[in-house]
């Protein structure tokens, strides 16, 4: 990490999203303007969980904003797991209304609603769909793009004839997650299922992707729930089955939101800011004319054959003839966070060849211009690997297995803090009680994030009361 990631890792991010010009503060509290680069980001997650959505026929639709008060009464767990953020709309003009209406935390409650008109047989199961929207919840403390007082997500809802139905929607769900999270935004994953005291509010079962950031902490970067049958009960979500009896559906419901655009800048981001993996940038690749190009027409005329070629082959790429200086344009794009720039100029025309600077590497390197177009590509594919990579690399530095106890955990916090590195994730024995979780949290700060399905290894003693461990869990402290 640079000095300052190590320093003010908050200060760092903060420098970096307003630097690449993703976003501005909003009037409201805890709320930001997504600006056209920034909103780029997020329409390419969407393009990306789209593709997957279609090949599963599952449909995108919209519900209102505004939720009645009395759908949040009808399941006590969940309108209690809300209720502290809640935005509340009382009155119309001069007019109090007559039921206060709830700004939308999630969409369960006017989604089950609608469910419960529109099934009515096993034939209309099952009934899946999707809606891409924005969600409020009042939170205390505010960071851009991971957590704000309004954020945009994406939600599923699905029901289903039977528990083992709904439960493959909500693993294959996380599987989506994982993929959409890896092999796209090149961010390693942490699989497995949410403690009782994590999972979401109403929910049977919790399963959660979670990642890594630069400094250790951990962002919970998507969510699948079973709902079983709570939801069902609550809003009366009946169907007439094959036997000619009425029986109640079971649920699921899973989300993703723009908190992914911050884990992406927080995990690839270096001391120049912004470094984007190719497959989301929008755009990846920036053609630079360099030297006295506008006396040269052969410059110009030689980038423009290149453009069309890498357009050709699905690349995204520009042209930047601005008059700014060649030093100018390479720190905005850098700043930027595009992967890769080439430079032109009148000696690159005399010797054949172009110059090719990658956003996350030092050095600069010659390409002939004789099939640049597809070694620009390749090198693209090669940079969206090593992402990946490095980050999985820097998250295996920072795992630690061998803390069997709270004492072991608290010196492990106060070395890190003291050599100025990051403290990471710590796999513990948990003997599976609140009391545990809570006296982790009350003394260190950390938090279960997940069990996970395949544990690096197994952990036997619990970490505070020294009792068998029902369980092996990831504790980190968390965004």
């Amino acid at each position: 990490m640079s000095d300052l990631q190590k320093e003010n890792f908050s200060e760092w991010y903060i420098q970096t999203i307003k630097n690449a010009d993703l976003m501005a503060y909003a009037p409201v509290r805890g709320c930001i303007i997504f600006k056209p680069d920034g909103f780029a980001l997020w329409e390419g997650i969407q393009d990306q969980f789209n593709k997957y959505l279609a090949t599963q026929g599952i449909r995108n639709a919209y519900f209102p904003m505004l939720i009645p008060k009395h759908f949040f009464e009808k399941e006590e767990e969940h309108v209690e797991g809300f209720a502290p953020e809640i935005p509340w709309m009382t009155q119309v003009g001069n007019e109090k209304l007559d039921e206060p209406y709830g700004l939308r935390p999630t969409s369960e409650t006017i989604i089950g609603n609608a469910f419960s008109d529109w099934i009515n047989s096993y034939r209309d199961l099952p009934y899946e769909i999707n809606q891409w929207a924005n969600v409020f919840r009042w939170e205390k403390k505010t960071l851009p793009f991971l957590r704000t007082s309004e954020f945009l997500w994406q939600e599923g809802h699905t029901a289903h004839v039977s528990e083992e139905d709904a439960r493959h929607r909500t693993m294959a769900i996380l599987d989506a997650y994982e993929d959409l999270i890896v092999n796209y935004l090149a961010i390693p994953s942490f699989k497995g299922q949410k403690t009782p005291s994590e999972r979401f509010a109403g929910a049977v079962d919790t399963y959660s992707i979670e990642t890594m950031m630069r400094d250790g902490k951990a962002v919970q970067a998507g969510t699948s729930h079973y709902l079983g049958q709570n939801f069902a009960k609550s809003f009366d979500i009946k169907f007439l089955d094959k036997d000619d009896t009425h029986k109640y559906v079971y649920t699921t419901s899973w989300g993703i939101s723009t908190r992914l655009i911050g884990a992406m800048i927080m995990v690839h981001g270096d001391e120049k800011g912004l470094v984007l993996p190719p497959k989301v940038a929008s755009t990846q690749v920036v053609l630079i004319p360099v030297g006295p190009w506008q006396k040269n027409p052969e410059i110009m005329e030689t980038l423009d054959k290149m453009l069309a070629t890498l357009k050709e082959k699905g690349v995204r790429a520009k042209i930047d003839d601005s008059d700014n200086t060649p030093g100018y344009k390479f720190n905005e794009w850098e700043q930027k966070g595009i992967p890769m720039h080439v430079e032109l100029g009148p000696r690159d025309i005399k010797n054949g060849q172009a110059v090719i600077k990658m956003r996350d590497l030092d050095d600069k390197q010659t390409e002939s211009l004789d099939g640049i177009e597809d070694y620009i590509k390749d090198q693209l594919e090669t940079m969206q690997t090593r992402l990946l990579e490095s980050a999985d690399a820097r998250n295996k530095e920072n795992e630690y297995f061998d803390i069997d106890t709270l004492d072991d955990l608290k010196k492990h916090i106060e070395t890190k803090k003291t050599a100025g590195e990051v403290p990471g994730f710590v796999l513990i024995g948990w003997d599976g009680t609140e009391e545990t979780e809570a006296k982790i949290k009350e003394e260190t700060g950390f938090t279960t994030r997940n069990i996970p399905f395949n544990p690096p290894m197994e952990k036997k003693v619990d970490i505070v009361s020294g009792k068998p461990a029902k369980y092996t869990v990831w504790i980190a402290r968390s965004y």
